[in-house]
C-alpha cells in the first residue's frame, strides 16, 4: 500500500491546532461576554427593541394582509378542482351550512327524486328569485337524495358572474356559467345539468306575478337535449320567490351603478345589508317524468316547429309541477 494516502498523525500539529482554537475561544469570550449587563438603566433611557431575530417583519405582514383582503379570506385552490371549478374541499366545508339551510331554515321537501335518470340529463326548472339559491339547493337536495351519483351542476346567469367574489365561490359549489357550450360539455361528460330557461325574465318577476312561468327563450334547452341525446326532466320549485319578494323595481338609481334595476323588497333597502338575507320560507320541490327524445329523427334539432312544440310542452309540465307544489304547502311558512 502506498504511504502517500496515509492520514497525517503528527502529534505536534494536533497540539498546535487545539491551542489555537482555545485561544480563539478565550478571545471571543472576552470581547462578547455571554452574561448581559443587568445594571439598572437610567430612567431617561428608552427600552431597547428586541433582538433582530425577534423583530416583526412588517413588510411580510403587510403583504400577507394585502393578499387576504384581496381574496376576501378565501382559501387557496385545492388539488381536487375539476375542469369547471367545482372544489370538493370547499363543498365539504360548506356542507354543514347547506344542510342547515335544507333541513332547518327552508325545510325543503323533495318529491320524486327517483325520476331523475342515472347519467346525463337536463333538468329544467322555474327560475325563483334574483340570487341562485334555487339552483344551489336543488343540486344539494338531489345530491343528498342519491349520494352515489355525481352532484348535478346548475347554470348561473351571466350578470351574476360580474359580481365580485360571487362567480369563484359559486363555481366551487358546482355553479357553471350559463351558455350552450358549457351545458354540452357537461352533458357529454355524463353529468346532470340544471337549467333555468326563463332567464332574467323569471328572476326579476314582481311578487304579484310569482310562480307564473315566463317564456322559455327560443327553445335552447330543447336543442341542447336533442343534440346531446339526453332526456329532459321538468322540475317545479316553490318557496324561493317568497324568500326575496320583489315589490317593485327601482330603475333610476340602478343605472348609475350599471345594473338593470334595484329590487325593492319588504326588507331591502329598509334594513340595509341585513335586507339582503332571504326569508325562511317553506320550500317544496317536485320532479316530473322525463321527456325522452331518443325516438326523434336525427335532424329534429333543425325542425323549428318541433322545437317550439316541445318547448311549450316542457313549459306546461313545469307549470303543472309548480301548481302541485303550491298545493302541497299549507302556507308560505309551513
Amino acid at each position: 500500500m502506498s504511504e502517500t494516502n496515509a492520514p497525517n498523525t503528527n502529534p505536534i500539529d494536533d497540539v498546535a491546532v487545539r491551542q489555537a482554537l482555545d485561544g480563539l475561544r478565550r478571545e471571543i469570550r472576552l470581547r462578547f461576554p455571554s452574561t448581559p449587563d443587568v445594571s439598572p438603566a437610567p430612567p431617561e433611557r428608552a427600552v431597547l427593541p428586541p433582538a433582530s431575530s425577534e423583530r416583526i417583519d412588517w413588510m411580510e405582514l403587510f403583504d400577507t394582509v394585502r393578499r387576504r383582503v384581496s381574496a376576501l379570506g378565501m382559501s387557496e385552490r385545492s388539488g381536487e378542482v375539476d375542469e369547471f371549478g367545482m372544489d370538493e374541499v370547499v363543498l365539504r366545508q360548506a356542507r354543514p351550512l347547506l344542510d342547515l339551510l335544507h333541513d332547518r331554515y327552508w325545510r325543503i321537501e323533495l318529491h320524486d327524486s327517483g325520476r331523475v335518470p342515472s347519467g346525463a340529463s337536463l333538468l329544467v326548472a322555474n327560475r325563483s328569485g334574483l340570487l341562485p339559491y334555487d339552483g344551489l339547493m336543488l343540486s344539494h337536495a338531489l345530491a343528498r337524495a342519491n349520494r352515489e351519483r355525481d352532484r348535478p351542476r346548475f347554470l348561473v346567469a351571466d350578470w351574476l358572474n360580474t359580481l365580485p367574489f360571487v362567480q369563484p365561490y359559486l363555481a366551487r359549489l358546482g355553479g357553471v356559467r350559463a351558455c350552450r357550450e358549457n351545458a354540452e360539455r357537461l352533458l357529454s361528460s355524463g353529468r346532470a345539468v340544471i337549467a333555468f330557461p326563463e332567464g332574467q325574465k323569471g328572476a326579476a318577476k314582481v311578487f304579484r306575478e310569482r310562480y307564473r312561468l315566463q317564456r322559455f327563450g327560443r327553445g335552447g334547452v330543447v336543442r341542447v337535449a336533442l343534440e346531446s341525446g339526453v332526456p329532459l326532466v321538468p322540475v317545479g320549485i316553490v318557496g324561493p320567490e317568497e324568500a326575496h319578494p320583489i315589490l317593485f323595481k327601482w330603475r333610476t338609481p340602478a343605472r348609475m351603478v350599471g345594473l338593470p334595476f334595484l329590487p325593492v323588497t319588504p326588507t331591502f333597502p329598509l334594513l340595509g345589508p341585513l335586507g339582503s338575507l332571504p326569508l325562511p320560507t317553506k320550500w317544496v320541490i317536485r320532479v316530473g317524468d322525463p321527456i325522452d327524445l331518443e325516438d326523434l329523427a336525427p335532424d329534429a334539432a333543425t325542425d323549428e316547429l318541433l322545437i317550439s312544440r316541445l318547448t311549450e310542452e316542457l313549459r306546461a309540465r313545469v307549470q303543472q309541477l309548480v301548481d302541485a307544489a303550491l298545493a302541497d304547502r299549507s302556507s308560505v311558512w309551513d
